[in-house]
């Protein structure tokens, strides 16, 4: 019986093997980055139909210990199908107690997503005549920054832009991504074909993938948390900023959308960036027809819970959502999953899922197609910056700089 988190993705720091399946474990910070360790994924094997016991004894100095309480870890014997095992946390402990099936059984914190299925789903999706993969640049240490181009550009046509994995713990962002792109290369959803003929798609699914391959929580292979890289992007610390907002200048951005996944909050909900200098009623009014539209097209997403709104002037320009909306004036949200169930649709065995985020990145599409229109043009009647109190979030999570994105 052992356990190995040697392969990509994978984190855990075996502390003792107690013997009939009892190990003690630890969390590991990310890399050159001492403040983030959240992530574990880890492989057992040689344990079938022992009961285990895997305690990580460090969970409580986490960088969020809090987004332990009423988590459950997720687990696969295949890699494809992942489902929750019982896990309890006393405010130190974390404890996952499961009796595997299988003589191998991996446990993560959410549904990995590696580097090669990220090159399946790029490979996959230029096959379609309309979809383009190119690669705008590199990370720290090399790897391809990919950009899957969906339509030709051309006048009046509109440009959306949507990335994921800044925190390449974060993975339900990358499946997220896949639903959205698997929709936007079906030549059969008709939906989607003639929005291509009014907008194109620069869609990055993984903008960290370093930070993926390392098991990272939060950071790049620097160190460096990109959502807070925005303003200032270094070629040396941030080369996968840099890029991306390189390829934006030369596109321009009509909307964007930044997915992330929130570790304390059990819901999917948006971040607008009303804290924004140029943040006004048209932005205010865009926001909500993009909300309310998603409300409608799936049953996940709500608009009750999330961030508190930031007062004006009080948007950090270093996320991306606030400077891609500062810089381009454009309908700019962070999109936040849960690494926990959805509290307003619980699943008893799968929680929130890979299956879940894709099913929520393939009805983005829908929001965008209600919004498009709009992007550009008046808003049809006078409003406040203020808007509606739907989907202010009141309530649940703070919105400060270790929670927001």
């Amino acid at each position: 019986m052992n356990i190995d988190a040697a392969f990509d993705g994978g984190s855990i720091e075996v502390v003792a093997d107690r013997g009939d399946g009892a190990f003690e474990l630890a969390l590991r910070p990310d890399t050159n980055a001492e403040d983030f360790r959240q992530w574990f994924c880890f492989t057992l094997r040689g344990a079938r139909g022992q009961a285990c016991t895997l305690t990580i004894g460090n969970a409580g100095q986490a960088t969020y210990p809090d987004a332990f309480e009423g988590y459950r870890a997720t687990a696969s014997y295949d890699g494809r199908r992942w489902f929750r095992v019982p896990t309890s946390f006393d405010g130190e402990r974390l404890v996952v107690s499961h009796t595997p099936r299988a003589d191998r059984v991996t446990y993560a914190y959410f549904a990995p997503y590696p580097w090669d299925r990220h090159e399946k789903l790029l490979r996959r999706a230029s096959r379609a005549p309309w979809v383009t993969v190119r690669t705008i640049g590199a990370s720290v240490e090399g790897r391809a920054m990919g950009l899957v181009v969906v339509g030709e550009p051309g006048d009046g046509k509109l440009r959306i832009w949507v990335t994921a994995r800044q925190h390449p713990g974060e993975t339900m962002a990358e499946w997220f991504l896949e639903g959205l792109i698997t929709r936007l290369a079906d030549e059969d959803d008709e939906h989607a074909q003639a929005l291509l003929g009014r907008a194109v798609f620069y869609l990055v699914p993984n903008m960290n993938p370093d930070g993926g391959v390392h098991g990272n929580l939060r950071a790049n292979a620097a160190g460096r948390n990109l959502n807070r890289a925005w303003l200032d992007p270094s070629a040396e610390t941030s080369p996968e900023v840099l890029c991306v907002r390189e390829e934006m200048e030369r596109t321009g951005v009509d909307l964007f959308l930044d997915v992330h996944g929130d570790e304390r909050n059990p819901y999917c909900f948006l971040a607008g960036c009303e804290g924004n200098p140029g943040y006004s009623p048209r932005l205010r009014f865009l926001e909500n027809v993009f909300e309310q539209s998603l409300c409608a097209h799936n049953s996940d997403f709500q608009d009750e819970y999330g961030y508190d709104r930031d007062e004006p002037g009080g948007g950090d320009l270093r996320t991306a959502g606030n400077w891609v909306g500062e810089r381009f004036d454009c309908l700019s949200y962070t999109v936040e999953m849960p690494f926990k169930d959805n509290a307003i649709a619980p699943d008893e065995e799968s929680g929130w899922s890979p299956e879940r985020s894709m099913h929520l990145g393939a009805c983005a599409l829908d929001a965008v197609a209600d919004t498009l229109d709009r992007l550009r043009g008046e808003i049809p009647f006078e409003t406040d910056s203020e808007g509606d109190d739907e989907g202010d979030g009141e309530g649940e999570g703070e919105g400060d700089d270790d929670d927001e994105g």
